[in-house]
């Protein structure tokens, strides 16, 4: 599924490093500010255990994961949404993202630049990730503020019934963003999110923290206050927090899996932090995995949770949709516990579900179709 998330922050707080690590893309890291000017996009592969047991299971001649996208986003100053650095640009990239992976510092390092024009030198991580919000705030403002003025004519006068949604919809939203708050703090009803989903507002895209911390602490990030901080504040919008540590990141990316897992062995940590993050990103964005599963191949295919069988069908190839006819399907659970399908099929549990049926993260489906 073409889903992104788009990696944002200050300049020089690890982003374009964990970018790298992420997608081994080579994204260019420097220490100044707009090393990143183009927004680099790359894919990285879902870490999952059940298409590695299945994999054991099966021994097919082919695994294939599924994959999520993350695009780093050039650094976001003071003054961006006023066409400060690189400016509107900037928002303009995030607005073509689903969810946003908010890198803060939470490091020292007298050697690293501070965005420009701070005149203090110290790590303040909520002070950083008001700059950002504040910059998305004020755009969004921009917006519904535009907005607000062509809908509110065409309601009073035309009584037209989607403007006078719309109104209501921007009612609600531009005071709490003149109160300098982000629009995902509001709370809407089932109709009103479909007039806000097409307002394409900075502030109501899902947001996860990445707090980047010092390779010698990564392993007790309980004890950094930098990241106690960030978790407060996260906690203020429901948000979850990642803490990885960029450079190690970045280090063990280009290491096979046994160097791999013996550098992190070293550390003291049992996963790598882009894992962590890769897994929190996908389900940031309600999406779940079901799994095809043959001699030919074993492979994982990402969905959006809650939609039906031929829409699931549809991510394979259009025609399953189109031809759609049902759906056999079995949980990953139970071909584990049962050992194979033929086994699943005798204890009752292999299904044959139809077209409303709703797709189940785990399951494991064969298509039926006719074109």
């Amino acid at each position: 599924m073409a889903l992104t998330a788009g990696i944002v922050g200050l300049p020089n707080v690890g982003k374009s490093t964990l970018f790298n690590a992420i997608t081994k893309a080579g994204a260019e890291s420097a220490n100044y500010p707009f090393a990143t000017i183009d927004p680099n996009v790359g894919m990285v592969e879902v870490p999952d255990e059940r298409l590695t047991k299945l994999t054991e299971l099966i021994t097919p001649k082919k695994t294939v994961p599924t994959t999520f996208e993350f695009t780093d986003i050039a650094g976001i100053v003071k003054g961006a949404s006023k066409g400060e650095g690189l400016g509107n640009k900037f928002l303009a990239n995030i607005r073509e993202v689903d969810a946003i992976v908010h890198v803060v510092r939470a490091f020292d390092d007298e050697n690293v630049m501070r965005e420009q024009g701070r005149e203090d030198d110290f790590v303040d991580p909520v002070a950083d990730i008001d700059t950002i919000n504040l910059e998305l705030i004020v755009a969004d403002l921009e917006s519904v503020n535009k907005r607000y003025v062509r809908v509110e004519k065409i309601a009073r006068t035309q009584k037209d019934k989607d403007s006078v949604a719309e109104l209501k919809v921007l009612e609600k939203i531009k005071p709490v963003l003149e109160d300098g708050k982000s629009a995902r703090t509001i709370s809407f009803t089932d109709e009103e999110e479909k007039v806000v989903k097409q307002l394409f507002l900075l502030t109501t895209k899902p947001v996860l923290y990445v707090a980047n911390v010092d390779e010698d602490r990564v392993v007790n990030p309980d004890e950094i206050d930098y990241v106690k901080q960030i978790r407060d504040f996260a906690a203020t919008e429901n948000a979850e927090v990642v803490v990885i540590s960029a450079r190690v990141e970045e280090e063990i990316s280009d290491l096979d899996e046994e160097d791999k897992n013996l550098f992190l062995e070293d550390l003291g940590l049992t996963e790598s932090g882009v894992n962590k993050l890769t897994r929190a990103a996908y389900h940031l964005l309600g999406l779940g995995t079901y799994f095809t599963a043959g001699e030919k191949e074993v492979r994982a295919w990402t969905f959006k949770r809650g939609i039906k069988a031929p829409q699931a069908a549809g991510i394979i190839h259009s025609d399953f949709e189109k031809g759609f006819i049902r759906a056999v399907t079995m949980s990953y659970d139970d071909l584990i516990k049962y050992g194979s399908e033929k086994s699943v099929k005798e204890a009752g549990r292999l299904r044959e579900e139809g077209k409303d049926y709703v797709v189940q993260d785990g399951d494991i489906i064969e298509f039926r179709f006719n074109v």
